[in-house]
C-alpha cells in the first residue's frame, strides 16, 4: 500500500536502562473491585483509574449516578465521536449503529424523512417450521461407512480433493434460513430543509451511545437524538426544536415483505405478523408521545405530531423464537413488546439517564490516548486523509477505531438475545449475505476476541448461553455422522441448532468447530477466574467437546500419531489428515480441558485418558522445506500462496501453543511473510493480531493502516466485502495485543508497541489472572504501570520499566500495584521499593 508511511524505530527507545521503577501498592478498595452486575464471573474492575479513564472518554465518573436529561445535548467532536457534514445515502457506507443487543438500528440523519432502519436479532426464517423442511443438516439417510471409506482413501492417497469428499459426505441445506430485516421507520418532517445547511451535523457520541443530529433552518435550531436502551428493552428518539412549537411530523413503518399488519391507535403504532416461510410470529409497538401540540392516530397505520415544542418515541420489538432444541419457539411476543413500550414510562430524560448510566458502566472501563487530538473535519474525510505516518490525525483516527470495535460489541451483545452475528445485529435485507449467521470456522469467535481483553467480559453472556445451546443438536450429529459421543458442529450454524453438513465443498466440514467454541469460554475463566463459572458454564461444555475427539481421532499409519481425519484447513486446499489447524485446534481443547478437569478434581480415569491422548497427539507443528509453518501434515504449501486464511497459525494466534522467539514463532513469521498483507477485512485484523504476537509492533500497525485504508467504511465499519463486523472486533483485539498480553502465564506490557506510538497511555485492559492493567509510555517506553488485582494470586509483570525486565510476587484482591519511572540520580540505587498497605 503506497500511501502508507513506516518509520523506522529508533533503537534508542527500547531500552530503559538510564531509568529505574519505584513500585507502591494502595489498597483498591471495595469501589475498586466490584464486578459487573449480573455477571459475578467477570472479575472486572469497574472502577479501576476511574478518574484517567474519565478524562479520556469525556465524562465524569463521580457524576454518572446522576445523569440527567440534559446529557442528550450535541456532543463537540472528541476522541470518541464519530461525525458527518451530511445525511446517510447508503445503508452499508454511511448510516450510523446503535444496538442494545437483542434490537439494532441504523440512523441515517436524512432531513426530510429520517430513516431508522431497524432490526429484532432473532427474526429469522428457516429451523423447525420451514416450508423447505428441517434437518439441523443431518444425513436425511444412513450413510454407513461413508465416513470409513473417505478415511480409508485419505490414508491410501494422503489427499483428495473437496468435490470428492463433498459428494461423499456433504448434501444440499434446507430450511437453512436467513436474518431477516425487521423494517424502516420512518419519521416525515413536511417543513425539513431539501439540502443539508451548513449547520447539518450528524454524529454518534460512542461514550453515551446517542447518535444525534442537528442542523438550523428558517432561524430555528432542530435537533434529534436516537438510542437503543438496554435497561428498558427499547429504542427511543426524540425531536426538538429551539423555537416552541416548531415540531411536526408523521411516523410511518415500511418493510420489504408484505406478511405484517400495521395500525395506529392512542398514540401507538402496532406492526403483528408472522414469517411465511416458518411462521415465525413477530411484533413492534411504537409509542408517541409530545410536548405541547397534538399526537394523532391515522387510520392508515401512521402517526402524527402537530406543532409541539418536542416529539419522542419508544420501540419494542420481540418474536416468539426461543433457545430451546427442538422446537425454538416460546411465547407469542405481544405481551413482552406491551409491557416494554408500557414500562419504558412517560419521561425521555429518564429513559436517556438509565441508558447513559448502562452503556458509560461498559464503554467507560478502558481508554486508549494516543496523545493527538483529531483535526476539526468529520470522519469520512479522517478516514480519507489516513496514511499510517506520523499525524496527530492518524493517531485520533486509530483511537477512535479501537472504541468503536469495543461499542459495536456493546451495541450487538448483551445478555437476554443471540450472540453477535456476521453483521452485529444491523441487517437491511431479507437475503443477507452469508444469511448474516454464526460462521464458526472464525468468524463468530473472532466478534468475541476484545471482549475480555478490552473490559467488556460482560458482552459475553449471550456468546455462552448460544455454545451451550448447541450442545443437544449437536450431541445427535456427532452420534449419527461420527458415531461418537460429545457434541460437534461444522462450518457454520444459525439460531435453530445447525450443527451438521451442506454441500460448498470447500466450506461444510469442519467438526473443529466446536472445539474452538469452547476457547472463549475457557479465557472467561482464565481472566476472571470464577471456579463456579467454570465449574458451571465452561467446563461441562468443554469436557463434552474433548469427549467427541477422544471417540474421533484415528491413528495416523504414517507416524502412529493421533490425528484429526478428514481435516480440511478452512476454505483451502485438499481434504487430509492432520492438518495444522485441525491439530492445533485440538490440541488446544484437550489441554484447556485437562487444566480444567485439574482445577476442579474432576474423575481421575477422563483425566489420564486425556494425559494419553496429549502424548500421542500430532501437535500439528512442523518447520516445512523453505522454513515455513506447515498448513498440512505433508509439506505442500506454496510460497506464492496469497489465500486470505492463516489457519495454520491458530497455534500463535488465538491459540497458545507457539511461544515467541521459538522456532515455531520464527516458522510463524516466514508464512506470515509469504502470504502478504493484502486479504479481506476480517483477514487483516487477524494480521494484526499475529504480528503482534511475533512482538512485530511495526508490522502490526501496517497491518492496522492497511485495514483503515482499504478495508474500512465511510462509517468506519469493516468491509469484508461486504460489511463484516468481525474486521472491527478483531482489530479492536490486535491492538490491545500491542499493548498487553497475557496467553503465557505473564503479564506483557507493552509487547509490540509501534514506532508510530511514540507516546501515550492505556487504562482498564485486563490481563488473564484476574488483573486489571493502566500503562503510561513516552518515547517508546512505559513510564508508569498499574497493575489492579481482582484475586489474591502470583502474579508475573514483565516491562523493561521494572529491576531486572519484570517481577513476580504474591497479589492481594483489591490491592493496585503502581510503577512509576524516576532517573535514577533522583534517588537511591535499589530501584525500587514498596510503600503503602
Amino acid at each position: 500500500m503506497s500511501s502508507l508511511v513506516r518509520e523506522p524505530r529508533d533503537p534508542q527507545v527500547t531500552h530503559a536502562s538510564s531509568r529505574r521503577a519505584t513500585l507502591k501498592t494502595a489498597d483498591g478498595g471495595a469501589t475498586g473491585l466490584v464486578g459487573e452486575a449480573g455477571d459475578p464471573a467477570s472479575g472486572e474492575d469497574r472502577a479501576a483509574d476511574t478518574s484517567d479513564v474519565s478524562r479520556a472518554v469525556s465524562f465524569d465518573a463521580s457524576a454518572s449516578s446522576d445523569v440527567s436529561a440534559d446529557v442528550s445535548s450535541v456532543p463537540s467532536p472528541g476522541p470518541t465521536s464519530l461525525w458527518y457534514a451530511a445525511p446517510a445515502a447508503d445503508w452499508e457506507r454511511e448510516a450510523l449503529p446503535i444496538g442494545n443487543g437483542a434490537l439494532g438500528a441504523m440512523v441515517f440523519g436524512t432531513l426530510a424523512s429520517e430513516r431508522l432502519q431497524f432490526n429484532e436479532k432473532t427474526l429469522w426464517t428457516g429451523g423447525p417450521g420451514s416450508v423447505q423442511g428441517y434437518d439441523h443438516g443431518n444425513w436425511r439417510t444412513a450413510r454407513p461407512g461413508a465416513l470409513t471409506a473417505v478415511r480409508e482413501r485419505i490414508d491410501a492417497g494422503t489427499r483428495l480433493d473437496p468435490d470428492t469428499v463433498a459428494a461423499e459426505l456433504g448434501q444440499s441445506r434446507v430450511g437453512y434460513g436467513a436474518h431477516q430485516i425487521f423494517g424502516d421507520l420512518h419519521i416525515d418532517v413536511p417543513d425539513a430543509p431539501t439540502a443539508p445547511p451548513d449547520t447539518y451535523r450528524r454524529a454518534l457520541d460512542l461514550a453515551d451511545a446517542v447518535a444525534t443530529v442537528v442542523y438550523t433552518h428558517r432561524q430555528v435550531r432542530h435537533q434529534r437524538e436516537f438510542f437503543a436502551s438496554y435497561p428498558d428493552g427499547v429504542l427511543v428518539g426524540r425531536l426538538s426544536a429551539d423555537r416552541p412549537g416548531s415540531v411536526t411530523c408523521t411516523f410511518r413503518h415500511s418493510s420489504p415483505r408484505d406478511d405484517y399488519t400495521a395500525t395506529a391507535a392512542g398514540g401507538r403504532l402496532t406492526v403483528w405478523g408472522t414469517l411465511a416461510d416458518n411462521g415465525l410470529r413477530f411484533e413492534a409497538q411504537l409509542r408517541v408521545h409530545a410536548e405541547g401540540g397534538t399526537v394523532t392516530s391515522h387510520p392508515d397505520g401512521t402517526i402524527g405530531v402537530t406543532g409541539a415544542d418536542s416529539a419522542w418515541f419508544v420501540l419494542a420489538a420481540g418474536t416468539d423464537y426461543a433457545d430451546t432444541y427442538p422446537e425454538y419457539r416460546g411465547e407469542d411476543p405481544h405481551a413482552a413488546v406491551t409491557r416494554a413500550v408500557d414500562q419504558a414510562g412517560d419521561s425521555y430524560g429518564t429513559l436517556m439517564a438509565r441508558h447513559v448510566r448502562d452503556h458509560r458502566a461498559l464503554f467507560g472501563r478502558a481508554a486508549l490516548d494516543l496523545r493527538a487530538e483529531a483535526p476539526d473535519i468529520p470522519t469520512d474525510r479522517l478516514l480519507a486523509d489516513y496514511t499510517g505516518g506520523t499525524t496527530a490525525a492518524d493517531r485520533a483516527l486509530e483511537a477512535l477505531f479501537f472504541q468503536y470495535g469495543r461499542y459495536l460489541l456493546i451495541a450487538s451483545s448483551r445478555p437476554g438475545s443471540l450472540p453477535a452475528n456476521l453483521q452485529g445485529v444491523w441487517n437491511n435485507s431479507t437475503s443477507p449475505p452469508w444469511s448474516a449467521d454464526y460462521h464458526v470456522n472464525i468468524n463468530l469467535q473472532m466478534n468475541y476476541w476484545p471482549a475480555e481483553a478490552a473490559n467488556l467480559a460482560g458482552t459475553t453472556a449471550p456468546y455462552d448461553r448460544f455454545v451451550e445451546a448447541l450442545r443437544a443438536p449437536g450431541r445427535r450429529t456427532a452420534k449419527e455422522m461420527f458415531g461418537s459421543r460429545g457434541w460437534v458442529v461444522h462450518n457454520e450454524t444459525n439460531p435453530y441448532g445447525f450443527t451438521g453438513v451442506h454441500d460448498w465443498s470447500t466450506a461444510f466440514w469442519f467438526p473443529e468447530a466446536a472445539a474452538w467454541l469452547t476457547r472463549q469460554l475457557y479465557e472467561h475463566y482464565r481472566f476472571g477466574g470464577s471456579v463456579e463459572y467454570l465449574r458451571s458454564t465452561a467446563y461441562p461444555v468443554m469436557k463434552e467437546a474433548a469427549e467427541f475427539w477422544l471417540d474421533t481421532l484415528r491413528t495416523d499409519p504414517r507416524d502412529g500419531t493421533l490425528v484429526v481425519t478428514p481435516s480440511h484447513s478452512p476454505e483451502h486446499g485438499d481434504f487430509t489428515a492432520g492438518a495444522a489447524m485441525s491439530q492445533q485446534i485440538v490440541h488446544g481443547l484437550l489441554t484447556d480441558t485437562l487444566e480444567a478437569a485439574r482445577t476442579l478434581g474432576d474423575d481421575a480415569a477422563f483425566r489420564h485418558r486425556l494425559e494419553r491422548t496429549l502424548a500421542d497427539l500430532d501437535p500439528g507443528l512442523r518447520v516445512g522445506s523453505w522454513g515455513q509453518l506447515q498448513e498440512w501434515k505433508a509439506d505442500l504449501d506454496d510460497p506464492q500462496d496469497d489465500h486470505r486464511h492463516l489457519s495454520h497459525l491458530f497455534a500463535l494466534h488465538p491459540g497458545r501453543q507457539i511461544e515467541p522467539d521459538s522456532q515455531w514463532a520464527d516458522a510463524a513469521r516466514v508464512s506470515l511473510t509469504a502470504r502478504g498483507d493484502g486479504g479481506t477485512g476480517w483477514s487483516k485484523a487477524w494480521k494484526i493480531n499475529f504480528w503482534a504476537r511475533l512482538r512485530d509492533g511495526d508490522h502490526a500497525h501496517w497491518m492496522l493502516g492497511e485495514q483503515l485504508t482499504s478495508s474500512t467504511l465511510p462509517n468506519l465499519w469493516d468491509t469484508h466485502p461486504p460489511f463484516q463486523i468481525d474486521g472491527n472486533l478483531g482489530a479492536t483485539a490486535g491492538i490491545v495485543e500491542m499493548l498487553l498480553q497475557s496467553q503465557h502465564g505473564v503479564i506483557e506490557i507493552l509487547p509490540a508497541l509501534p514506532a508510530a506510538w511514540r507516546h501515550g497511555s492505556v487504562r482498564g485492559l485486563r490481563a488473564r489472572g484476574g488483573a486489571t492493567v493502566g500503562i503510561d509510555w513516552a518515547d517508546g517506553r512505559a513510564t508508569r504501570v498499574t497493575v489492579t488485582a481482582s484475586r489474591a494470586r502470583r502474579l508475573t509483570v514483565r516491562s523493561g520499566l521494572l529491576p531486572d525486565g519484570g517481577t513476580t510476587f504474591r497479589a492481594v484482591a483489591g490491592r493496585r500495584y503502581v510503577w512509576s519511572a524516576r532517573r535514577v540520580s533522583d534517588g537511591p540505587g535499589s530501584g525500587s521499593r514498596a510503600v503503602g498497605a
